[in-house]
Formats: C-alpha cells, sequence, structure tokens
C-alpha cells in the first residue's frame, strides 16, 4: 500500500462523479498499448539493421488492432521487412501493412467466428519459415477469439465448457487452467507451431500476477499443469459434472499417453522465445494515484493486493474502506472479481455488480457515506456481456433505482446489475477503448 503526504485543498467545484471519471482516464492512458508496443519492439530488434530478418505478426485480443499498427510503424521506421501477419481482434478494421489478414473472432463465447480465425492461425504457422521472426502480441479476450478445440473435442463442446466456467463463479486463474487444456492453440502450443522461428511475445496483462501461462491461456509458454492436474482441478471445483463428455475422454486418452501432453518447460519449442515484456494493471494504478495527486488530494492510496472474489462481497468491502477514508482522499483497487451466475440469464458484469452492492452499502450508511463516490470499471470498456464499461454509485444511487421502479437487493441477489444501474444512470459508458489490463476500481471521498 502505498499513501501520499502532500496535502492540498480540493477544488470545491469538481463533483465526485467527475472526479473519478478524470482518474479512470488516467488510468486509461497509461494503459494505451501504442507506446508499450512500440518500446517492446524496438527493444526487441536487433541495433544493426542488416541483421533484421524477415518479421511477422500476429496480434490476438482486444487490443490486437491497436497493438499491431504500433508494431508496424515501429519495423518500418526501421526498414524491417514485414512477410505477413494475421490479427484478430473482437471486430474488423483496416490492415496497418498490405501483407497482415485480419480476422474477426467470437468474444466472451467462442463461435463461428473463432473457429475461423483459429484456422487462419494454423494456416499462418504452417507459412513462416523457420529462420524468421514472430511478434507475438496478446492481449485480454484472446482465449475466446482465437478458439477451437484440440482434435477429438467437438467445437460446440468447448462453447459449452467456457460458458459454464464464466458463469461458474471462478477466478480467472482456475478458469485458464482448465480451458486452455481443451484449445488448440493454448497451453503452449502455439509456440510450438511457430518453432523454430524466433518468438518474441509482447503481453498487455489481464490476469491477476501477470501470470504468463494464463494470459490469452498461455500460448507460447510451457503448460505447467498435467492431465492430471486438470482432472483433479475439475473434480475440486464442482466443474466435473458440467465438463462434456468428449473433454473428459481427451483427458483419459492424455492420462494413458494415447495423446501428448501439452509442451512443458523442457520442449525445445521455447529455446526459440525470446524475453517477454509484460505490461500489468500496476502502471494503471499508478497513474490514477498520480493523477489524483495533481488535483490535490491526500491521502491517496494504491491497493496493490489483488482484489478477487465474489463481485457482490468485494464491493461490501470496497464501501466499508471508502467509509474509512478522511475527506480529499482516494483509494484505488486493481484486478478483477467475479459473479457465480448459476442459472440467472439476467445482464451485467463483475463491476456493475460490485457497485450495486456497494452502493447499498453506501445507502444503508446514510451519512456515514456521505461525500464518497465509487467507480469499478474495466479498462477494456466492456464489462460482462453488455454495453457498459462498469458503474459510478454514490450514497443516492440506490434511491434513483427505487425510484425508478427497481428494487437494487432483488437485483443483486439475482445477478441484474445492469437492469437496475442502467435506469438509475449510474452506468459507465465509454465504447471499447482498445486495451485490456483489468479492472480499476477507484473511491473518491469529496
Amino acid at each position: 500500500m502505498q499513501t501520499s503526504t502532500n496535502r492540498s485543498s480540493i477544488p470545491s467545484i469538481r463533483s465526485g462523479a467527475v472526479t473519478v471519471r478524470d482518474l479512470f482516464a488516467a488510468s486509461l492512458i497509461a494503459a494505451d498499448p501504442t507506446s508499450f508496443t512500440a518500446r517492446a519492439v524496438r527493444l526487441r530488434l536487433p541495433t544493426d539493421r542488416a541483421q533484421n530478418r524477415a518479421t511477422w505478426i500476429v496480434a490476438l485480443g482486444k487490443a490486437a488492432h491497436t497493438m499491431a499498427r504500433a508494431a508496424v510503424h515501429e519495423l518500418r521506421e526501421r526498414n524491417v521487412v514485414i512477410a505477413g501477419g494475421l490479427i484478430v481482434g473482437p471486430g474488423l478494421a483496416e490492415p496497418p501493412h498490405p501483407a497482415i489478414a485480419v480476422v474477426a473472432g467470437d468474444h466472451p463465447l467462442p463461435g463461428a467466428q473463432s473457429l475461423d480465425a483459429a484456422r487462419a492461425l494454423g494456416e499462418l504457422c504452417d507459412r513462416v519459415p523457420g529462420g524468421d521472426r514472430v511478434f507475438v502480441l496478446l492481449s485480454g479476450g484472446a482465449t475466446s477469439l482465437v478458439a477451437a478445440p484440440v482434435d477429438g473435442v467437438d467445437p460446440q463442446d468447448l462453447t459449452t465448457l467456457c460458458d459454464e466456467l464464466l458463469r461458474s463463479g471462478l477466478d480467472i486463474g482456475r478458469v485458464n487452467a482448465i480451458r486452455k487444456r481443451f484449445l488448440l492453440w493454448g497451453a503452449g502450443r502455439l509456440a510450438l507451431a511457430l518453432a523454430p522461428a524466433r518468438l518474441e511475445l509482447i503481453v498487455l496483462s489481464d490476469v491477476i500476477g501477470d501470470n504468463l501461462a494464463l494470459i490469452a491461456s498461455g500460448p507460447c509458454v510451457p503448460d505447467p499443469s498435467t492431465a492430471v492436474d486438470v482432472r483433479l482441478l475439475l473434480d475440486e471445483t464442482q466443474m466435473l459434472d458440467r465438463t462434456p463428455a468428449s473433454m473428459l475422454r481427451y483427458l483419459d486418452a492424455v492420462m494413458r499417453n494415447e495423446l501428448p501432453e501439452t509442451p512443458k518447460s523442457d520442449s525445445p519449442a521455447f529455446l526459440f522465445t525470446g524475453v517477454p515484456a509484460v505490461q500489468g494493471n500496476g502502471g494503471v494504478l499508478d497513474a490514477g494515484a498520480l493523477r489524483a495527486r495533481v488535483l490535490g488530494f491526500d491521502p491517496v492510496v494504491t491497493v496493490n493486493e489483488p482484489r478477487h472474489g465474489e463481485a457482490s462481497h468485494a464491493g461490501v468491502r470496497i464501501a466499508a474502506a471508502a467509509m474509512a477514508l478522511p475527506r480529499g482522499g482516494v483509494a484505488l483497487w486493481g484486478r478483477e472479481t467475479t459473479v457465480t451466475m448459476g442459472p440467472s440469464r439476467n445482464s451485467g458484469g463483475r463491476c456493475q455488480e460490485m457497485m450495486l452492492s456497494a452502493a447499498l452499502e453506501l445507502a444503508q450508511a446514510g451519512t456515514g457515506a456521505s461525500g464518497i463516490t465509487l467507480l469499478a470499471a474495466g479498462t477494456d470498456g466492456r464489462d460482462g456481456p453488455t454495453d457498459a464499461a462498469g458503474a459510478i454509485v454514490d450514497g443516492s444511487t440506490a434511491a434513483r433505482i427505487m425510484e425508478a421502479g427497481v428494487d437494487p437487493a432483488a437485483a443483486l441477489r439475482e445477478h441484474a446489475s445492469y437492469e437496475a444501474l442502467h435506469p438509475s444512470g449510474a452506468l459507465l459508458k465509454t465504447g471499447l477503448t482498445g486495451t485490456n489490463v483489468g479492472d480499476v476500481v477507484i473511491a473518491v471521498r469529496m
């Protein structure tokens, strides 16, 4: 935890909502993938231009288009030959180079577009010569966008498992540890397909601890888990009965050595991989904190410990922490919570559910919550399967929800946070931001 000691006055004309929006905007600037990607590419090219190899670009994830444009710009500046590439994002855009193809995948659940994207990635891997260099640019969402099953698993079974996992309430670490086992390009298999080409990995991390084996399902790093580990994890998380039979048969075949294990750290494929460049959530929080100090807030607290668990429970804790702030104080948290949906088919996301829960806590506190405004949002601009990045709430939000004819407590129980927050005007809609480094939670007390 870091706290500032520089004290000055808070501009009285600023509202809490304006302030948290300002701090979130500053955080997004720090999450900009353009400068990060450009710098990482620059550092991974030889200083002697004569030693530059023909280069390929593979960009997968929500920030794929932005990262690919930055990489192409840097390579062109240094007269590096771009032999080809593939961009897979949540939508289509003009390719930054004529040799690079663009494909849209499906998100948050894989579908027909994801299968097409996975097929295009396989075709590109077949074309890359062993002596060339490949920049693999990864960001959150890549798992679903380029999802296709391993041989022997039906594509619909993969979609079913992904849906069950996303609704299970499991943290992203365990979700990815399970689903990457069944992905054609997960668990180190992309590195295996590209070897012996030189592989340079540049990653925007949306995963707690920036674990490369979990980000985007670890396509270019060794898989530390075995089929036995995955089977035990399915049992431990009560997912075994919800896992399609074709996947259980696949695990059994691997355990009987009838099918190969995923690539491990001793695989020759990883001898051709350079040192990865990773940008995660920490720098985003630091940027928001710096902006708060510039605005004159004090104390400014950055909570670096991961904020995870059920979103509704996290909302209670966030509200309590906010009420402990003195006036003029700001606190920032990062990372991602989960929502156990069960049979519910209502709309919302983890940030919206967290803020709905927090709004109820603030309302219950009455004057004890005066001056407090909270924001929780995904840096990608999309919270769950909705058009909102998250929400902004204060002590009056629950009352506004009730005035709109919605019971906020019932909405929280039914995971209908979007339906509750929308009529109250509490939703934060930024549009897709072109980056993805997890969630940001901000508390301000004016």
